[in-house]
This record gives C-alpha cells, structure tokens and sequence, in this order.
C-alpha cells in the first residue's frame, strides 16, 4: 500500500519544495518506487527534477496518471508535471469540496504501484494546498529556523484538522522538519526547542543544515545526494528517508 505525502507550508522559501525533491530521489535510492507529484503553479518541483511543465494539470482533466507520469533520470521517480494554467487554478478554486474529492478519488485509484506518492504543493493555505491535503495520508510541514518560524503555524495547523475532518480517512502529521538549520547561531537553537517543546515527536530528529550544495542541485535537474554525494546537505536528506522509512 502506498504512502501519500503532502509537503505543506503556507510560507515560502522554507525548503518545501527541496525537501519534496530529495525526499523523492532518497527513497528511490531506497529500492522504493516514487511518484512525485507538482501540485504548485510555480512548477519549482518539475523544473528541479529536470522536466518542463505543461499545458493543463493531468489531476484537473482526470487524465490517466499512467498515462501522463513523466519519467524523469532519478531511477524509480516518476513526475506527474505541474502546469502554470490559471484555468487549472480557478477550477480548483470555484468548487473546492467536489473538485478534491474528485482527485482524492483519482488518486486511490491510480496510484497502486508506488511505494510514496510525494505532492509538493504550493506556499498558500489556498485551494491547491486543501486540495493537496485532501489526497494525502500524511502531511510534512517543513519550517525554516529564523524568528518568524512559528507564525502562522496555527492556521496551517487549523486547515489539516480542517481536512482531517472533511476527509473520509484520517490524515496524520508525517512529521515537521526543521531546515536550513545552523547549530552556531543563538536563534537556530532556540526556535529547536520551541518546537520540540510544543510539538513534540512528531518532529523529526533529522535537521536539514544550510548547504549550497541543497540550493544548486535542482538547477541541474538532480537530488543534493546524486549532485553532491558527501556533502552535509546529502547526509541530512539521507537520514531523513531513513526516519520516514522507521515511521511506517
């Protein structure tokens, strides 16, 4: 049975959409068969796995997913392509309750062969983001070490109880990741224990540490751990895999 994973943040540049990528290509390292799904207008996720996007969303045309999954050159990840169409967007946005669960429907019925199905959603309690969290069995909220990290952390937290409770099948927090994370700086340590504090074991032991080699692997279509194997970047997204793999 496969693993649905949203990677869910209303705020941008925490390494959502990083972390959705390695998240992918480690499992795939794994032997594990991955679905990576772009579910953001701004197509980073598709771009960073060294695709293009394309002209309509194959989840708004209930296209066949076997049919438009893209391969990609990470063995065992396959890519279900974003696309920029604002069109995909106001149809999402008009009927949100019967369009999820139209996809949410899609979904369990195409997705049977893969071990994960990872969907990198946009930086927005929007409908895209709802409609992201409706399909997943567990959602993994990434949240950068800097003052404003536990800002807005309860709306996003409203909206999974929100879906939770609209949803015919329960979703659970995957885990929090704390990112781009330097032990040396007084704040990094302090926003690590707010968090831990509130929030307990569902946040990961795992951090992931600032590392160019994070920010310059998807520029050339690749995971930080093909692109930079020894580096601190691909070390951390290793564990990581390895700490999502024990939560089964």
């Amino acid at each position: 049975m496969s693993r649905t994973f949203c990677i869910a943040n209303q705020k941008g540049g925490v390494g959502k959409t990083t972390t959705a990528l390695n998240l992918a290509g480690g499992l795939a390292m794994a032997g594990k068969q991955i679905l990576l799904i772009d579910m953001d207008p701004q197509c980073n996720a598709t771009s960073g796995a060294g695709c293009k996007p394309i002209a309509r969303h194959p989840l708004v045309e209930q296209a066949r997913i076997s049919d438009c999954a893209v391969e990609t050159s990470w063995n065992g990840v396959k890519l279900l392509p974003g696309s920029r169409s604002f069109k995909d967007v106001d149809l999402l946005a008009k009927d949100i309750g019967t369009v999820s669960a139209q996809v949410v429907a899609h979904l369990e019925n195409e997705t049977g062969l893969y071990d994960f199905v990872i969907v990198d959603c946009p930086p927005s309690l929007g409908p895209l983001t709802r409609t992201a969290l409706a399909c997943a069995d567990e959602v993994l909220m990434p949240i950068q070490c800097e003052y404003f990290a536990m800002e807005g952390l309860t709306q996003m937290i409203e909206l999974i109880r929100d879906v939770i409770q609209n949803k015919n099948h329960s979703l659970e927090f995957g885990g929090i990741l704390l990112t781009m994370y330097d032990a040396e700086l007084e704040l990094t340590v302090e926003v690590d224990q707010q968090v831990r504090e509130f929030f307990g074991e569902i946040v990961f032991d795992t951090v992931i540490p600032r590392d160019v080699n994070i920010s310059e692997a998807p520029s050339h279509g690749k995971s930080v751990m093909s692109y930079s194997p020894r580096s601190r970047g691909s070390r951390a997204y290793i564990e990581l895999c390895m700490e999502v793999l024990e939560r089964d």
